[in-house]
């Protein structure tokens, strides 16, 4: 499964999601593209979207793109936060349906 991390999601996140492929808009070169383009190039290659950004719900229709949303409720984006709730993050990835968001961390 191929993992899109945010750009609000420290990058250093990525490694520690093993056994999946995880790359970050920033690898892409998409920083600073608004959300609904970057859904939309990132349903194009990836499966699940993964983001701290509580608002994209309520900014996008999520059931039109062909990609899973995982939404991590951290208390900060700092990496230590991140690993506090990989488990979980781990658990839902391959659960995760199209279209939804699937919350970790609430």
């Amino acid at each position: 499964m191929k993992v899109l991390l945010d750009e609000c999601v420290d990058a250093r996140l990525a490694p520690h999601l093993v056994g999946f492929e995880a790359r970050t808009v920033h690898d892409h070169g998409w920083a600073g593209t608004t959300n609904g383009k970057l859904l939309a190039l990132a349903e194009r290659e990836y499966d699940v979207f993964l983001t701290i950004d509580r608002n994209l719900m309520f900014q996008q229709h999520l059931p039109r793109f062909a990609l899973a949303v995982v939404l991590v409720h951290a208390h900060s984006n700092r990496l230590a936060d991140l690993l506090a709730l990989l488990p979980g993050i781990l658990k839902v990835i391959p659960v995760a349906v199209k279209g939804t968001v699937t919350d970790v961390g609430l």
